[in-house]
C-alpha cells in the first residue's frame, strides 16, 4: 500500500499510528472469509464487535472520566477507517460513535451517569438511531411519530424505518414530535434516551420489529412504536429542542461515515494494485498498461483528496467551530472517491471482481451506501451551493 506522508505529517502525535497498528491487529483476526461468511448469511459480526468492545475502541469518544479512551474526532474516525481498510465492515458499529455526541453534548448528568460507565466497560451497547420515517425520508422535520406527557413518561407511537441493529442495541435514540410545528419548523421535536433492556421486560407490545434484507449486510429495520413507555427524565437536553441535538450530531456522523468510505477507496487501491502486479496477459503484467495505471491513479488522487477534508472537518469539529460544510463535504468527496475506486477495482480484476472469493464485490456493494446514506450527495450539493455560495434555496 503506498505510504501517505503528507497525512501522516499533519499529525505528528505517535499516538495515531499507534491507534491504527491497535486496529489493524485486532482486525487480522477477522480474515476475508469472515466477512464473506458474515455477508452470505447477513449475520450480524458480533464476534467482531464484542472484540472491539473489550478493546475499549468503541467507547472512543466517552471521556476518561466515565472509563472512556476521551480520544477525539480524529483518532474516532482513524479507527473506522482502519476497519473498512482491513477489508471489514464498520456499519456494524458505527453507531455507537456517532450517537455519542448527543449523549454526551445534550444529557443530564444523570443520564451520563447512569449510563456512560456502562458502556465504556462494554456492559451496554447504544447502537440504535431510530431517527427517519417512510414519509418523511430527509425532511427531518416533517416526521409524525409522536411522543405525549402522560404523568411521569411519555408514550411513544408512530413508525419508523431505517432504524439499525435495534436487535443488537440496549439503549437508543429516538426522535419524536412533542409539540405541533410553528413558525421554527425545527421546533417541537425532542431526542429521548430508550432504555430497550426494560421495555423488552416490561412493554414488549410498545415495540414491534421487522428486519429489512438490503443490498448488503447491514442489521436494518423497520420499527412500530405503540405507545412505548418512556421517563419523562430520558429525555436528552429539553423538550422540543431535540432536532438541534441531532443536527448537532450530523457533522460527526458525516466524518466518521466519510472516514469509512476512505478506508473503503484505500482498500480497492490496494487490492487492484496487488492484483495488477501479478495478473499476467498477453506476456506481461496488467499493471504495465496505462488502460490499467491511469484509472488506479486518478482514483488513488480522489482518495487521498478525500482523506484530507476529513481531517480538517474534524479538526474544526474538535476545536469547536463550525463545521457544517466541511463535514458534508467530506462525506461527499469520500463516498465519490470510494465509488471511483470501487468500480476501478472491479475493472482491474475483470471477471474475477464478481466472483465473491476475491471479495471486490462484496466490498462494491458496502461502499455503494455512502452516496446515499446517511443523506445523498445531492443533499449535499443544495447544501453547498445556499449555505457556502449564497445561492436560493430550491426545497
Amino acid at each position: 500500500m503506498p505510504h501517505h506522508p503528507e497525512i501522516e505529517t499533519t499529525h505528528p502525535d505517535g499516538s495515531v499510528e499507534e491507534l491504527r497498528e491497535k486496529v489493524r491487529r485486532l482486525c487480522a483476526a477477522f480474515p476475508d472469509e469472515y466477512w464473506r461468511e458474515t455477508d452470505r448469511n447477513r449475520r450480524y459480526p458480533q464476534e467482531f464487535v464484542d472484540t472491539l468492545t473489550a478493546a475499549g475502541l468503541l467507547s472512543a469518544l466517552i471521556p476518561t472520566e466515565y472509563g472512556g479512551l476521551g480520544l477525539g474526532l480524529t483518532k474516532a474516525s482513524v479507527i473506522m477507517e482502519e476497519i473498512n481498510k482491513s477489508g471489514g465492515h464498520s456499519a456494524a458499529c458505527h453507531a455507537q460513535m456517532y450517537t455519542m455526541g448527543a449523549l454526551l453534548r445534550h444529557g443530564s448528568r444523570f443520564l451520563k451517569d447512569r449510563y456512560l460507565p456502562a458502556i465504556a466497560r462494554g456492559e451496554l451497547r447504544l447502537q440504535a438511531f431510530s431517527v427517519t420515517e417512510e414519509s418523511a425520508g430527509s425532511d427531518t422535520t416533517s416526521i409524525t411519530t409522536t411522543a405525549v406527557r402522560d404523568g411521569d413518561d411519555y408514550l411513544i407511537t408512530g413508525a419508523k424505518n431505517w432504524t439499525s441493529r435495534i436487535d443488537e442495541s440496549d439503549l437508543a435514540l429516538v426522535l419524536a414530535r412533542t409539540s405541533d410545528k410553528g413558525t421554527d419548523k425545527t421546533r417541537g421535536l425532542t431526542l429521548f434516551l430508550v432504555d430497550l433492556r426494560e421495555v423488552r421486560a416490561g412493554q414488549p407490545e410498545s415495540l414491534q420489529v421487522t428486519k429489512v434484507r438490503t443490498m448488503f449486510n447491514y442489521a436494518t429495520n423497520s420499527l412500530v412504536y405503540d405507545g412505548l413507555r418512556v421517563p419523562a427524565d430520558h429525555v436528552i437536553g429539553t423538550v422540543d429542542d431535540g432536532f438541534r441535538y441531532v443536527i448537532d450530531g450530523w457533522n460527526a456522523e458525516r466524518i466518521l461515515l466519510a472516514s469509512e468510505a476512505i478506508g473503503d477507496g484505500y482498500w480497492f487501491i490496494e487490492r487492484a494494485v496487488d492484483y495488477a502486479n501479478a495478473r499476467e496477459v498477453f506476456g506481461r503484467r496488467i499493471g504495465a498498461n496505462q488502460g490499467v495505471q491511469f484509472p488506479l491513479a486518478d482514483a488513488y488522487m480522489k482518495v487521498r483528496a478525500a482523506d484530507m477534508m476529513r481531517y480538517e472537518a474534524a479538526r474544526l469539529f474538535e476545536s469547536g467551530l463550525p463545521c457544517g460544510a466541511e463535514a458534508n463535504m467530506a462525506k461527499h468527496l469520500a463516498s465519490e472517491a470510494s465509488w471511483a475506486a470501487a468500480n476501478t477495482c472491479l475493472d482491474t480484476h475483470g471477471g474475477y471482481g464478481f466472483v465473491d472469493r476475491f471479495d471486490v464485490e462484496r466490498k462494491f456493494r458496502e461502499t455503494r451506501m455512502f452516496q446515499v446514506a446517511p443523506v445523498s450527495n445531492n443533499m449535499i450539493k443544495a447544501f453547498v451551493a445556499t449555505k457556502v455560495l449564497g445561492l436560493p434555496r430550491s426545497y
